[in-house]
C-alpha cells in the first residue's frame, strides 16, 4: 500500500496523518509505504508514531519544481517498481489533480472523496457521499490497482497502539523534458492564516456580512475559536475573499470538528463542502434558511449583533484558561 504524504513547517500535514492511520485500519498485513516529497528526517520523525512502516523520500526537486504531471509519474513509477494494489491520497486541492494523474499512469480505477474504507488491500470496498451528500455509494474494483482519494477530516488521525520505527530511504529523481513542468519562481505566503481544509474548525460567512469590511467579525470569532475563515461562493464571486477560502462543491470540501456558518443561507452547492462536519452552528436572521436543517445548534439573529457578543464571550473563556 502506497500513500502520497505532504510535508509542513512542524512534519507531516495532518491530512497525511489521517491517511496513515485509514491505512492501518485495511493494511491486512501489508507494507504500509509513504512517498514523500522533499521532507527531511526531522518532519518524518512523528510518522512512526502512527503506524508508518516505510518512507520513500524523494530529493533532488519539490513538488512546485516537478509539478503535477511529474509528481504523478514519481508516484506511479513507484508503485509499479512496489507492487503495489492499493494508492491512497488526501482529497485535498493537491490530492484531487495528482490521483487522477497518477490513475491514468497506472491504467487502475479511482475512486475519489472517500468517507469510509472497509475490507483489506486488494479488495477495498469504499463509501462516497454523491448529490451533494444526500446519498452514498459503495464502490469497489477489481483493476490490479486502484487510487483512493480519502476526505481530510474525517479520518481522524489516531497514534498506532504500538508504535514503529520508520524505515526512511531517499531516491533521488531528475526531472525529464518529456512532462510539461511549471517551475514556481516567486510566491506570496500568507502568514498565519489556516487551510480550511486542514483547520479543526471553520467559521464561514456569505452574503448576511453585507459588503467584505464586515468580514472582520467572522476573522475575530475564527481568531477566538483558534480556527481558519471560510467564505460561501458568493462572497468569493463577488471578490470579498480569496478563492482558497472557498466552502463548497466548487471549492474546498472540509470536515472539520466544528463548523459555523455565520449569514450563510445554505444553498445545495454551499452544503456539498461542509455537511459532513461533525458540528456544525448556524447563524442567520431568516428562521426558514435551509442552513438549520443541518445545523446541531441555530441561532436566529442578525450576525451583527451575536458574532460580536459570542466573540466577546469566547475571548472570555479562552483568556482564563
Amino acid at each position: 500500500m502506497l500513500l502520497y504524504l505532504e510535508p509542513s513547517s512542524n512534519g507531516l500535514k495532518r491530512s497525511s496523518l489521517e491517511l496513515i492511520t485509514a491505512a492501518r485500519a485495511v493494511a491486512g498485513g501489508s507494507t504500509i509505504t509513504g512517498l514523500v516529497i522533499g521532507a527531511t528526517e526531522e518532519q518524518l520523525a512523528v510518522a512512526g508514531e502512527y503506524g508508518l512502516q516505510e518512507c520513500i523520500v524523494i530529493t533532488g526537486t519539490t513538488p512546485q519544481q516537478a509539478g503535477n504531471s511529474n509528481v504523478a509519474k514519481i508516484i506511479a513509477d513507484t508503485a509499479t517498481e512496489l507492487g503495489t494494489k492499493t494508492v491512497l491520497f488526501a482529497a485535498n486541492s493537491t490530492g484531487k489533480d495528482v490521483a487522477p494523474r497518477t490513475a491514468v499512469r497506472l491504467q487502475a480505477a479511482i475512486i475519489p472523496d472517500c468517507v469510509e474504507l472497509h475490507g483489506t488491500t486488494g479488495a477495498i470496498e469504499a463509501v462516497r457521499p454523491v448529490f451533494a451528500g444526500k446519498a452514498f455509494q459503495r464502490l469497489s474494483s477489481t483493476t490490479p490497482t486502484t487510487v483512493f482519494t480519502l476526505r481530510p477530516n474525517v479520518f481522524t488521525a489516531k497514534k498506532s497502539d504500538a508504535p514503529v520505527q520508520t524505515a526512511v530511504r531517499s531516491k533521488t529523481v531528475t526531472i525529464g523534458a518529456d512532462v510539461r513542468t511549471t517551475v514556481v519562481t516567486n510566491t506570496t505566503l500568507n502568514q498565519g492564516s489556516l487551510d480550511v481544509a486542514e483547520a479543526d474548525i471553520v467559521v464561514s460567512g456569505g452574503r448576511g456580512l453585507k459588503a467584505p469590511e464586515h468580514f472582520n467579525l467572522v476573522e475575530d470569532l475564527a481568531n477566538a475559536l483558534g480556527g481558519a475563515v471560510g467564505a460561501s461562493r458568493a462572497v468569493v464571486d463577488a471578490g470579498w475573499r480569496p478563492h482558497r477560502e472557498q466552502v463548497g462543491q466548487t471549492g474546498k470540501t472540509v470536515s472539520p470538528t466544528m463548523y459555523v456558518a455565520c449569514g450563510i443561507s445554505g444553498a445545495v452547492q454551499h452544503l456539498a463542502g461542509m455537511s459532513s462536519s461533525k458540528i456544525i452552528v448556524a447563524i442567520n436572521k431568516d428562521k426558514d434558511a435551509p442552513i438549520f436543517k443541518v445545523a446541531d445548534y441555530g441561532i436566529v439573529g442578525d450576525v451583527f449583533d451575536v458574532l460580536p457578543k459570542l466573540t466577546a464571550k469566547i475571548s472570555a473563556l479562552t483568556s482564563h484558561n
